[in-house]
């Protein structure tokens, strides 16, 4: 605890000492680029957003043409239409993003086939301090239901939030340290949805209070509850369902004894057993904003209580679980912001968190069979660089550390710690039509496996590793609003705890989980090309990209079982992943005061492991397209969702089918957009499809939603 109380003393001494001349200019806040670490100008009022042509995930704003490579923007009514329970569900339907979607209730974002380690995910630029990189069954602690925007970016950025974010970066913006000032005496955001194939019934409101001209305090909370899943077939799919009926009758005595029927598990259908959850947050946050400065800190508490769907048995041998987990987490945030008056720095910013967190994986009785212990801390420290010409960029210091432990029969992982600082730059060179912007890291990573005697299967000892990453990437104005940029990038990732030390049973994947201590540094060169363009009713975003891999890390089924579970060893080897992705929009006709749209996207990831065959969980070809309805108080769409099986498939894997989901939806907008008030209807997947993500770790035994009809309320007041 030492270093976690060290380091945080540091930064909020010195967030203070940074803030202090700001807080002496009795002007109110004003608009301004800049407003977070992340770069969120903080808006005139609490009713005005950022528009989604505007990227804030770096030092400075951009605007989303001038970005090298594939980014999306989720906010206003396209977030509201797109909520669900997880963060992974909630982007599922972004250009590049799939979902790990194991159950309902932990489903982590797969960006361009990368999920897990490769993938970042933030609460306002901070990571978001739990396991859910650890196993796809731990769910993310980042509740949707309080994002004000969410931002999905690639490229040179990234590098600025550390190694692992090769795949990408998920940056979930929230208001828990308020930004403004608000024009009222109390400011309220509420928002209310039900949801029928679960049975969901979630809620959430904030508030936000002025004292005085500077000073703001905030208040939230959340409730989420659902029932088990309803889904539009069998819980197996139809290869699992198969291999299940041909085996009925050749139960193992262990297997009978448990009450495993192969036949009986083939029959399930019309619900998804153990899918259940109810999860509760609730935090605060206070701010001192003035036009030069702001600095702000926040508490928050996030508990839930939700169940992994089973795992049937199907073969002889094989166990069963379907355990619940119990997860809880404090946080405690830092926000500090000064402007500098120019000369050789614009402004200084520092952002930090840390958090405790447990889960329990709960046996059907209620016993803890298992559980996880992690406490964390993540600061950084950003000096941007006042302009200079064409020239702007920033440069920070950026610290992680980690404390985890497992305890229990199924501790698959020994205590160990993981500290991690990181030195990054990003610079930019705007020369109107020619653009050119570069990124550096540096990052020293120390993990230290310290198992207790009597774990003598774990590995004992520390690994040390040094890593470079750098991108540089350029962009043409072809004609008036199009651009054409390409990027190249060299990134090296040190591996993960979990890669270098698992050694044990993990119930919530049912695998024997082996990692290797002597892991080399996972490296890639990428490259990406991309082109934008938007005009009067139209837009247009393509990229292609194309990553070698080396000392790719990966895992492969030994044929092995230990402890009743199949095993799983993690091994290295070269990779190489390419695909595209392609968005756009076109207005078709004027009718009335309303406009008619079509849009469509598709997108595909190929990857391949050298001399191993297919990479595992790449999802396959997408495409999508919808007509849309606009005006000031309506908005109707109808939309087509179409996902080939995947057969390029892992050795440990079975194919995916092919589905397609048609969705319906209905904003409504009483008073226009004058009145921040609105209700979102929607039918998704009306014709009651099985579909079933190849991404998922769990597509065989858990399909995704069958027909659902939601409704959303959102206010502000």
């Amino acid at each position: 605890m030492s270093r976690y109380a060290s380091f945080a003393s540091l930064v909020a001494i010195t967030a203070t000492m940074m803030a202090t001349p700001a807080f002496a200019n009795d002007a109110p806040a004003a608009d301004r680029d800049g407003g977070s670490p992340t770069g969120a100008a903080k808006p005139e009022s609490l009713h005005t957003r950022q528009s989604s042509e505007i990227v804030v995930t770096a030092p400075f704003q951009r605007d989303r043409l001038d970005i090298l490579s594939g980014v999306s923007v989720v906010q206003g009514a396209e977030l509201t239409q797109a909520l669900r329970p997880t963060i992974g569900e909630t982007l599922a339907r972004t250009p590049g993003v799939s979902a790990t979607s194991f159950g309902p209730n932990a489903s982590r974002p797969v960006l361009r086939g990368l999920q897990g380690e490769r993938v970042r995910i933030l609460t306002d630029g901070i990571g978001s301090i739990d396991v859910s990189n650890t196993s796809v069954d731990h769910a993310v602690v980042v509740n949707p239901l309080l994002a004000d925007r969410i931002e999905v970016l690639r490229g040179p950025s990234t590098l600025m939030f550390g190694s692992s974010a090769i795949g990408g970066v998920v940056n979930v913006i929230d208001k828990r340290i308020p930004r403004v000032v608000p024009d009222e005496a109390i400011h309220v955001d509420m928002i209310g949805t039900y949801g029928s194939a679960a049975n969901e019934r979630s809620g959430a409101g904030a508030v936000d209070v002025p004292l005085g001209d500077k000073f703001v305090v905030h208040a939230d909370g959340s409730y989420l509850k659902t029932g088990n899943l309803r889904i539009g077939n069998y819980v197996l799919s139809r290869r699992a369902r198969a291999t299940a009926l041909a085996n009925a009758g050749t139960e193992t005595p262990e297997q009978l004894n448990e009450g495993i029927d192969f036949a009986e598990n083939a029959q399930l259908r019309g619900k998804l057993p153990n899918s259940q959850s109810k999860t509760w947050t609730a935090g605060v946050g206070a701010a001192l904003i003035t036009d030069t400065g702001n600095l702000g800190v926040s508490y928050s508490h996030y508990d839930s209580l939700y169940g992994v769907p089973d795992r049937y048995a199907i073969r002889p041998g094989e166990e069963q679980e379907g355990p619940r987990l119990s997860l809880a987490q404090d946080r405690v945030d830092l926000r500090a912001e000064v402007e500098t008056g120019g000369g050789l720095l614009k402004s200084i910013r520092a952002r930090a968190g840390y958090a405790t967190y447990r889960h329990f994986e709960l046996e059907e009785n209620g016993d803890v069979g298992t559980a996880f212990y992690n406490k964390g801390l993540e600061g950084r420290v950003e000096l941007v660089q006042s302009d200079r010409g064409a020239w702007k960029g920033a440069s920070g210091v950026q610290y992680f550390s980690r404390d985890f432990n497992v305890v229990g029969d199924e501790a698959f992982l020994p205590r160990n710690s993981t500290e991690q600082f990181g030195i990054f730059t990003l610079q930019q060179l705007d020369y109107g039509k020619l653009k050119f912007e570069g990124g550096a890291r540096f990052e020293h990573t120390s993990l230290i496996a310290k198992p207790l005697p009597d774990q003598p299967q774990f590995f004992q000892g520390q690994r040390k590793f040094d890593a470079f990453s750098g991108s540089l990437g350029a962009s043409y104005a072809i004609a008036n609003g199009w651009r054409l940029g390409v990027n190249a990038s060299r990134t090296t990732r040190a591996p993960s705890a979990e890669e270098l030390f698992a050694n044990g049973p993990h119930a919530g994947t049912q695998a024997f989980e082996i990692g290797n201590p002597d892991f080399k540094k996972e490296r890639a060169w990428g490259v990406e090309a991309i082109l934008r363009g938007k005009g009067q009713g139209y837009s247009l975003e393509a990229s292609a990209f194309y990553n070698w891999f080396s000392n790719f890390i990966y895992e492969s089924l030994t044929g092995d079982v230990e402890d009743g579970l199949p095993v799983f060893q993690s091994n290295q080897a070269k990779a190489r992943y390419y695909g595209f992705e392609v968005q756009g929009s076109l207005d078709l006709a004027k009718l009335g005061e309303m406009t008619l749209t079509a849009d469509g996207l598709a997108d595909y990831v190929h990857a391949q492991i050298t001399e191993a065959g297919p990479a595992p969980r790449i999802p396959p070809l997408r495409v999508a397209g919808g007509l849309q309805l606009s005006g000031k108080n309506l908005d109707v769409r109808g939309e087509v969702e179409w996902n080939d099986g995947q057969k390029r498939v892992a050795a440990f894997e079975t194919p995916t089918d092919s589905f397609t989901l048609v969705n319906a939806q209905l904003n409504i907008r009483p008073w226009g957009n004058e009145r921040p008030l609105s209700f979102a209807l929607s039918a998704n997947n009306i014709f009651d499809v099985d579909a079933r993500r190849h991404a998922s770790f769990l597509k065989d035994f858990a399909p995704l939603a069958g027909r659902d009809f939601r409704i959303t309320a959102r206010a502000s007041f």
